[in-house]
């Protein structure tokens, strides 16, 4: 299979961003936030489940969540997983930043481990909750990657991500293919393919939900800005390698242009760009339930668990 994405130009990419991601990433915290929230089902006293042991924050960016999952779990060993070794310098500061270690020198802070989400280095059955917020967006193969996280995660534990849908900046994508037949914004899974990817690789009763965020912006050059800051620069495999010129740029505004709100209008007087947000929750299936491969169920059984009858 050749690969979607540039995975090389998404490490760097998001290393050069690490430092000023916060400061354009009001979209992620907010989407960031409304996926916590889903975490409080597990500290709910009336279903009677004891606090997670191993808590996986992958993607972790400049690790909000990971210091959030260490605060409401204290004694959990919370493991910052990242692509981009800048990510991960940013989320050894947010952790001091907060005192986490500074109040208690003996308490847990997130541990960071530099790692691609397609081989997570991590023993099977070893999580009790696997976060992700709006990573899965550059991972091409999304059945395979849902494979590996059945793999580490327990049986019965929670599987809680956030990832884009295919809605996002198509407004850019439109005007850039006005402009210039090179691909310039990815394509993202729609949320039937995303629900489709989770039922085969056997996760447990899956549940998903979007959100649909509009935001505003002056010009075609502040929302470049924008992505550059945050680090979703183009990092399709099929890209093209030298820079956008200036009449491509120029046609890509014009056709832009012509999307501005009128009066009246809820952004009126700015550019749209649209963001489609595909949240999804699940649970870890028992052991030796099934993968769909192919279309074909997938039984996988340890050597160990088949009885030898001696004669």
């Amino acid at each position: 299979m050749t690969d979607l994405f540039d995975h090389r130009q998404v490490r760097r990419a998001f290393s050069r961003a690490a430092h000023g991601y916060d400061s354009a990433a009001a979209l992620q915290r907010e989407v960031g936030a409304r996926l916590l929230e889903q975490l409080d089902y597990l500290d709910d006293p009336a279903h009677g489940r004891p606090p997670p042991q191993v808590v996986l924050d992958l993607g972790c960016g400049p690790g909000h969540a990971s210091v959030a999952m260490q605060q409401r779990w204290p004694k959990a060993q919370v493991l910052a997983l990242d692509l981009a070794p800048g990510m991960l310098a940013e989320t050894r500061r947010h952790a001091r930043g907060t005192g986490l270690a500074r109040l208690n020198p003996f308490a847990y802070v997130p541990a960071p481990v530099c790692a691609d989400a397609r081989a997570l280095p991590l023993r099977d059955a070893s999580v009790d909750v696997l976060h992700s917020n709006l990573c899965l967006q550059w991972v091409e193969d999304l059945p395979a990657v849902f494979a590996g996280f059945r793999r580490v995660l327990k049986p019965g534990g929670l599987l809680l991500v956030s990832t884009f849908g295919p809605a996002t900046l198509f407004e850019l994508r439109e005007a850039f293919a006005a402009a210039d037949e090179a691909p310039h914004v990815s394509l993202f899974p729609a949320i039937g393919q995303f629900g489709d990817a989770l039922l085969a690789a056997g996760f447990k009763d899956p549940v998903l939900d979007r959100d649909e965020f509009r935001l505003g912006h002056p010009d075609l050059a502040d929302l470049m800005r924008e992505l550059r800051t945050i680090g979703a620069t183009n990092a399709l495999a099929t890209r093209r390698r030298s820079l956008t010129g200036r009449a491509r740029f120029a046609r890509a505004a014009q056709a832009y242009e012509a999307m501005r709100e009128g009066t009246g209008m809820p952004l009126a007087g700015q550019l749209p760009a649209t963001w489609e947000v595909i949240y999804a929750h699940a649970w870890g299936p028992p052991p030796g339930a099934p993968i769909r491969v192919g279309g074909v169920d997938e039984v996988h059984v340890p050597p160990s668990s088949i009885r030898v009858r001696k004669r």
